[in-house]
């Protein structure tokens, strides 16, 4: 297993740069992510420093892990350590790679792509806030007023967890929600339930735990997620190849007061490596993105803090 620092450089207006792999070498032409092989001795942070010193000539600021991915190409099977880079220094130079561009998730323009990075990309494309409705203990009106406000201020991935409603009244709801998202060009998923987020149109749906356990197969849907509390779930969620995973509580959550959460130290040992983007849950609000980044999370899930405030 050769060991691969990898760095997703994001700009503030969501772009991130590839770099095109000079002839002469394996996958000549493609375009890549930048950095290199982890030397010996070297953690993959500070292997992604180096790289991005020697490709690029830039002094990295920022770095927050991300995901891990293992990948067999025809001369060597890697696992490439990602880093999200959202500060540095230095004027960018294509010091190794013969050109440089900046992309969108949503319309990459540069081809051929290696091929371990389409599932970067589309892990890459998920917003860091996943939002997740409690239309059951706040009313459905209010909630669907909250959902309009928070998707017109820029939420772009929900949840629809509503298993305390009575089925007439949740299957209209979530008929109701799924449409109003789509409108704001939003993805939306149903808790738990594939028949009604089949019928409801939703561009997928979110597992219980225990589901997640007892599954063999990935439900067929665009978009899969779960609810992992440790490693086993953890794991099954990774073979099932799923798209996400939220995994906490965290912190202490006010549905289950006196209950002490993980906390971040035992967060970041078990979204170390992982292949899936992670969206930390459980007491946390807009401002513990820094610590969940830090952690090695993609993001924040929350229900409460979702609707405090827009987006």
């Amino acid at each position: 297993m050769v060991e691969v620092a990898a760095a997703v450089i994001l700009r503030p207006d969501g772009r991130f740069l590839l770099g095109r792999r000079p002839g002469g070498g394996f996958y000549a032409g493609y375009w890549e992510f930048p950095g290199g092989k982890v030397e010996a001795n070297e953690t993959p942070r500070e292997a992604l420093l180096r790289e991005l010193q020697e490709e690029l000539g830039i002094a990295v600021g920022t770095a927050y892990p991300w995901i891990t991915r293992e990948f067999s190409y025809e001369h060597a099977r890697v696992r490439l350590h990602f880093f999200r880079v959202l500060t540095w220094t230095g004027e960018l130079q294509d010091l190794q790679h013969d050109a440089l561009e900046w992309q969108r998730t949503d319309a990459v323009t540069v081809s051929p792509l290696l091929p371990a990075n389409a599932p970067v990309l589309a892990a890459l494309a998920l917003p860091d806030f996943y939002a997740i409705s409690h239309a059951g203990e706040i009313g459905v009106d209010r909630q669907f007023r909250e959902l309009g406000r928070a998707l017109d201020h820029g939420l772009r991935l929900v949840q629809l967890r509503e298993a305390c409603l009575a089925a007439p009244q949740r299957a209209e709801w979530v008929h109701a929600a799924v449409d109003l998202c789509h409108s704001f060009g939003a993805r939306v998923l149903v808790n738990a339930d594939t028949a009604l987020a089949n019928e409801a149109g939703a561009d997928g749906v979110h597992l219980t735990a225990v589901q997640l356990l007892f599954r063999s197969k990935r439900p067929d849907f665009p978009l899969v997620a779960a609810s992992c509390h440790d490693a086993r779930e953890l794991a099954q969620a990774r073979r099932l190849g799923l798209d996400f995973v939220v995994l906490g509580p965290v912190k202490e959550t006010a549905s289950h007061p006196g209950q002490p959460g993980i906390g971040w130290e035992a967060f970041a040992a078990l979204a170390a490596d992982y292949p899936l983007p992670i969206f930390a849950l459980g007491g946390l609000a807009h401002e513990d993105r820094e610590l969940a980044w830090h952690a090695g999370a993609h993001g924040i899930a929350a229900i409460r803090a979702a609707w405090d405030r827009p987006g």
